[in-house]
C-alpha cells in the first residue's frame, strides 16, 4: 500500500518567489545597499579562520551582545534565530498546543497562519478595516472571546506599510491573556517600537530581523527579545545550534558598526520617501485608478486597477515588484532604480 501524506501537509505547495533575471528587483523588501569592502574583508577573514569542525556557539553570545548593545537592551533577554521565520516557527510550535487558538490579522505576513496550521492550532483571523487599519478594541474582543493563546502580527505591517502606534499596542498587550508577538521587522524605519519596554510585560515578545535595514538577507538572521521567563523557554525549545558560526560572525561585524547601520537606514528612508512622493504625484493624475497608502516601512503599497496587467508589463521591462491581487508592493531601491520604475510605471498605467 502506498504511503499517504497526512491532511495538514497533503495540499501544501513550496514557497514560490519570483524567479528569473530582472535587472531591477523591487519585490522582496531587501536593502539595496551592499556591504562596504572593509566589512567584506573582515567577513572573509572570519570565514578563513572559522573552526568548521566545531559546532557554533549554541547561545550566539557575541552576536546577541552586539545586537543588545546596538538596541540598548539586556543581552540575556535576546535569542538569535536562523531568520525570523525560524523563530516564528519555534514560537508557534512551543507556545501553542494542538487545538489552541492563535489570532492573526488580515492582510498580514502569510507565513504566520502557515506555521500555526503545521502545529494544528485553531486560526482566528481579524479582518482589518476597509482602509487597512486595525481596530484594537475589536482585536481585544475577538481574542478574549475565543480564549486566544497567541496573537501574532507585524508592526509596521507587511504588506500594507501601515503601523500601529505604541499606545494602541500597549493597550492590546495589557487587555488580553494571550502571548503577544510583535514582528517588528520594519520598525527600523519607524519610531514606535516597544523594544525598550519588553521587560515590563509578562506576555510580550518582539521579533527583529537583519534582512531589511541591515542588508543581511543572505545570511538569514533574526532575533527575539522578551522577559527572562519567555526567553528561557524559547532558548530551551529552539535547536541547540540554530545559527551557524559564519552567520554569527557576520552579524556581529555588522552590528558593531552603528554609524554604518544608521547611515544606511537614513539612505533607505530617503529612497522610500522619494518613491512615495512620486507615487503620490502619479496618484493625483490617476485617482480613479490607484490609491497609495501611507508608509512606515521600506516599501510602498498601492491599490490599483488592472494590477496584474501592470505587474506583467513591469516584468517585461525588467522590473520585478510584488503582485498581490488588487495591490502592488514596491520596495524602495536605489534612486536610479526608483526613477526607472517610475518612468515605466507612468507609461504602463496610461
Amino acid at each position: 500500500m502506498a504511503y499517504q501524506l497526512n491532511e495538514k501537509i497533503r495540499d501544501l505547495r513550496p514557497y514560490d518567489p519570483i524567479t528569473g533575471h530582472y535587472p531591477i528587483r523591487l519585490d522582496a523588501n531587501e536593502s539595496f545597499l551592499p556591504i562596504p569592502n572593509r566589512i567584506a574583508l573582515k567577513i572573509m577573514e572570519s570565514a578563513a579562520f572559522t573552526a568548521y569542525n566545531r559546532y557554533p556557539d549554541p547561545l550566539a553570545s557575541e552576536l546577541c551582545e552586539s545586537f543588545a548593545k546596538f538596541y540598548q537592551v539586556n543581552p540575556a533577554h535576546v535569542t538569535a534565530g536562523n531568520g525570523s521565520d525560524e523563530l516564528i516557527s519555534v514560537i508557534c510550535g512551543a507556545f501553542l498546543m494542538k487545538g489552541d487558538a492563535m489570532l492573526t490579522v488580515s492582510p498580514d505576513f502569510s507565513m504566520y497562519r502557515f506555521y500555526a496550521s503545521i502545529v494544528e492550532a485553531k486560526s482566528i483571523v481579524y479582518a482589518k478595516n476597509p482602509d487597512l487599519t486595525i481596530d484594537v478594541d475589536k482585536v481585544i474582543e475577538l481574542a478574549n472571546a475565543n480564549d486566544v493563546r497567541l496573537i501574532l502580527f507585524s508592526n509596521p505591517c507587511n504588506p500594507t506599510s501601515l503601523g500601529l502606534r505604541k499606545g494602541e499596542v500597549r493597550r492590546l498587550i495589557t487587555s488580553v491573556k494571550a502571548l503577544v508577538v510583535l514582528d517588528e521587522a520594519y520598525m527600523d524605519f519607524w519610531d514606535q517600537s516597544l523594544l525598550d519596554e519588553v521587560e515590563q510585560y509578562d506576555n510580550l515578545m518582539i521579533l527583529r530581523t537583519c534582512s531589511k535595514a541591515f542588508g543581511m538577507a543572505a545570511i538569514r538572521l533574526g532575533f527575539a527579545v522578551a522577559n527572562p521567563t519567555l526567553t528561557n523557554a524559547l532558548k530551551a525549545v529552539k535547536s541547540p545550534y540554530n545559527v551557524n558560526s559564519l552567520t554569527q560572525k557576520i552579524g556581529s561585524h555588522i552590528l558593531k558598526e552603528p554609524d554604518l547601520i544608521r547611515s544606511g537606514i537614513n539612505d533607505i528612508v530617503a529612497s522610500r520617501n522619494m518613491l512615495y512622493s512620486e507615487m503620490m504625484r502619479i496618484e493625483k493624475n490617476n485617482s480613479e485608478k490607484m490609491h497609495v497608502y501611507p508608509t512606515a516601512t521600506n516599501f510602498v503599497f498601492l491599490q490599483i486597477a488592472q494590477a496584474e496587467e501592470i505587474y506583467l508589463a513591469l516584468l517585461k521591462s525588467g522590473i520585478a515588484v510584488r503582485f498581490m491581487g488588487d495591490f502592488l508592493r514596491v520596495t524602495a531601491g536605489t534612486m536610479e532604480e526608483n526613477k526607472e520604475f517610475i518612468k515605466v510605471f507612468e507609461t504602463v498605467i496610461q
